[in-house]
């Protein structure tokens, strides 16, 4: 807070008007997280957000490093900024996150993009102040290599993106070390925030008039293990469905190897939690999830889907799933065609397999091409895209309850459920961020129509 209001006046005194910032976010849900506390920080400090780079003061890249692809996509978009620098010799060029959890990033970005005047990692975004302070008053660049950080610091202003969605980050890093994953290695160990520090963000977002809340972690059902209280997830689910107020609760991801029966006997018992759970199963096949390092089974992850399904009625279920893991092979691929058919997820987010350096599964022995791999997730696209028409049929004539996304035009509006699919309806009032009780009519490609109740 000391270096905000340092930086605030340095601020005041070099800009004539509040400047501009652009945040530009690649990657997954935690990483907007993470976003909004930059925008919030940068918001604090005096800055106000803009969608234009050519227009801003300041940009930042949060970035990830899921997937090398992704990488180099990053890399050049941060190539494009050289010309806008070049015009603007002010502008502060800042580069964060996943990504540049990695050394060899860093060196590379010292290297070939010295334009660049900022470099800081995942796990210490409150940082930024201070930096931007650094690089005013000494004119010196600030790239930090990466740090492993333990402690969790709490209160970081945050400026939310939406009005009526916001997410809440319960657990940083991860401990199961999938082979084909990187994210323990660029986020670290598994930390947990007390639980007394998530409820007052939660109840003050409820106070604020958000009714979507999504809980992050990259594996939540693993909360509270390195906390001194005895909480775990559901102990945390339960806490929150206390506090008064119109809301539902999502949270991702889900590892199939910790959620047990006790989380399931939460969401039965509080219809304040979607009855939409994302268990992301990966593949179908056991030979295939032993070498992904799961440390499951599909007939334990049928365990839970079938306790599931007999505890909450009107339960669905999303996942993720790799295709042509190293030594798949095409029965083996078959397995989760079986398993998706046998499911039956209302989404599935689906991923041929790409090499990330730095993990076990980028040294393994892979024999099937990647055009045969495009032919099986085609084929495992279809049978989902299948699967999909089939929910929406099922929900004609049913009264749902939608959350109210967008209004297009004079009276065209846009919902969704708690499980994701999309309801268009017609209405004269604008019922913009608000719940709305809806009567299915059918459906339209792949949304659902519906009229208005009152």
């Amino acid at each position: 807070m000391d270096y905000i209001e340092k930086i605030k006046n340095i601020v005041r005194e070099k800009f004539s008007s509040p400047p501009k910032a652009n945040v530009v976010t690649f990657g997954c849900a935690q990483n907007e997280n993470d976003s909004e506390k930059i925008r919030g920080l940068l918001y604090s400090i005096g800055y106000t957000m803009t969608d234009s780079i050519e227009d801003s003061d300041m940009v930042v890249y949060n970035t990830c490093a899921i997937r090398e692809n992704a990488e180099l996509k990053i890399f050049g978009n941060i190539g494009k900024l050289k010309a806008l620098k070049a015009a603007n010799p002010d502008m502060i060029v800042a580069v964060c996150g996943c990504m540049v959890m990695q050394q060899h990033i860093v060196d590379k970005i010292k290297k070939s993009y010295p334009f660049v005047d900022i470099v800081f990692g995942v796990n210490n975004l409150e940082i930024l102040p201070q930096l931007m302070c650094s690089r005013y008053t000494e004119n010196k660049k600030q790239i930090l290599s990466p740090i492993d950080k333990t402690d969790i610091v709490e209160n970081t202003p945050v400026l939310r993106s939406g009005k009526s969605k916001a997410s809440i980050s319960i657990m940083y890093g991860c401990d199961n070390f999938c082979s084909y994953c990187i994210v323990p290695y660029v986020r670290g160990r598994e930390r947990s925030r007390k639980p007394q520090d998530i409820m007052a963000e939660f109840r003050q977002l409820i106070a604020d008039g958000y009714k979507d809340i999504t809980l992050l972690g990259q594996n939540v059902n693993s909360y509270g293990k390195n906390l001194e209280e005895n909480v775990d997830f559901a102990d945390l689910l339960r806490m929150l469905c206390t506090v008064p107020g119109e809301y539902v609760i999502h949270f991702m991801s889900s590892h199939p190897k910790d959620i047990n029966k006790k989380v399931i006997d939460v969401i039965r018992d509080n219809p304040r939690i979607s009855r939409q759970i994302h268990l992301p199963v990966q593949a179908g096949n056991n030979r295939v999830l032993k070498e992904m390092n799961r440390r499951y089974t599909i007939e334990q992850y049928m365990d839970i889907i079938n306790y599931a399904r007999e505890q909450i009625e009107d339960v669905t279920f999303s996942s993720d799933i790799i295709v042509g893991f190293p030594g798949e092979t095409y029965e083996e691929y078959l397995d989760t065609e079986k398993l998706v058919k046998e499911v039956k997820f209302t989404q599935l987010f689906t991923y041929i397999f790409s090499p990330r350096s730095g993990t076990k599964a980028a040294t393994m022995e892979d024999n099937v091409s990647y055009k045969e791999k495009t032919v099986w997730l085609n084929r495992l696209i279809k049978i989902q895209q299948d699967i999909v028409f089939e929910h929406l049929d099922s929900f004609k004539g049913k009264t749902v309850t939608a959350l109210v996304e967008e209004k297009h035009g004079e009276s065209d509006y846009t919902a969704r459920l708690a499980n994701t699919f999309v309801v268009k309806f017609i209405s004269n009032t604008d019922f913009t961020d608000q719940f709305v009780k809806l009567k299915i009519t059918g459906k339209k490609g792949t949304s659902l129509t519906a009229e208005l109740l009152k």
